[in-house]
């Protein structure tokens, strides 16, 4: 079963990537919710091809998908996945985008692949098994503490109503760590953290198919995954720190200590709103 779950999930990715590669060109952009919040034609084509090879493979197990929503009926075998993880980037034609697709077994994930089809650069982990780049094995970094190490973060869809409490986050960091970088998808964030490109990640507000797959990549890596109070990781709220491990209780102190001053900062920007309207 698991040798089968990872050539599934490997056909589905890899189709989902040759339609990233062909649309890349021609690229048809819609709007969501907000003026920000991006869809192309790649994320709905890549998401149908994705489901269809899932389900020509597996038509009983439950999906969760970014674009469709979650499928009606239950099942103990759940896939969770993002067609097109850096929408935005991928419509600016900014070479970092990828497709996450993760297979969950009674609430818990066991597989994920990450594939970034332009650079050709599959991650995969399955459970108790490791973690692979193209077929080598990967670790996280053996970056001793914070102030030695890269961070990365991203901004959730609401940060022009909340720019002030990320960007505490940010400030903190920014001062704590050797560096730090937003590449706009957190799917490959995760996976990066994995391989020691990257040695830790914080994001708010992410949503299960953001997360599913880099999660178990880091994990199998030898790295760490929680949520930011250092519990353990919940895909539905995904307010997510992941790390090589070494640094993870570093990173969580700074968060946290940063975040009275980004409720302050967000509260008194909620007041000037409110007086000028």
């Amino acid at each position: 079963m698991n040798h089968e779950i990872e050539q599934v999930a490997l056909r589905a990715a890899r189709a989902a990537g040759r339609i990233h590669l062909k649309r890349l060109s021609r690229i048809t952009i819609n709007r969501k919710s907000n003026s920000i919040d991006l869809v192309t034609e790649a994320d709905r084509e890549s998401e149908a091809a994705i489901i269809e090879v899932i389900h020509r493979a597996f038509p009983t197990h439950a999906i969760l998908a970014e674009e469709s929503g979650a499928s009606a009926h239950r099942s103990d075998h759940r896939w969770i996945i993002d067609p097109l993880d850096g929408t935005t980037n991928f419509a600016h034609g900014y070479p970092q985008f990828c497709v996450s697709i993760a297979y969950e077994r009674r609430g818990r994930v066991q597989f994920g692949v990450v594939f970034d089809a332009l650079k050709k650069e599959c991650f995969i982990a399955q459970r108790g098994q490791g973690a692979r780049l193209n077929g080598k094995p990967i670790r996280v970094s053996t970056t001793p503490n914070l102030g030695a190490a890269l961070l990365c973060t991203g901004f959730a869809y609401d940060r022009r109503e909340r720019r002030r409490f990320y960007l505490c986050f940010w400030e903190e960091l920014m001062t704590r760590a050797q560096g730090v970088r937003r590449t706009g998808s957190a799917a490959l964030d995760l996976a990066y953290v994995a391989a020691g490109r990257t040695d830790g990640f914080w994001e708010f507000g992410l949503r299960p198919w953001d997360v599913a797959a880099g999660a178990i990549l880091v994990e199998e890596a030898r790295g760490r995954v929680t949520n930011m109070d250092a519990s353990e990781l919940d895909l539905a709220g995904a307010n997510i720190v992941a790390t090589n491990g070494r640094l993870h209780d570093e990173l969580i102190e700074a968060i946290a200590r940063a975040r009275p001053e980004a409720d302050r900062r967000q509260a008194e920007m909620l007041s000037e709103t409110k007086a000028s309207a």
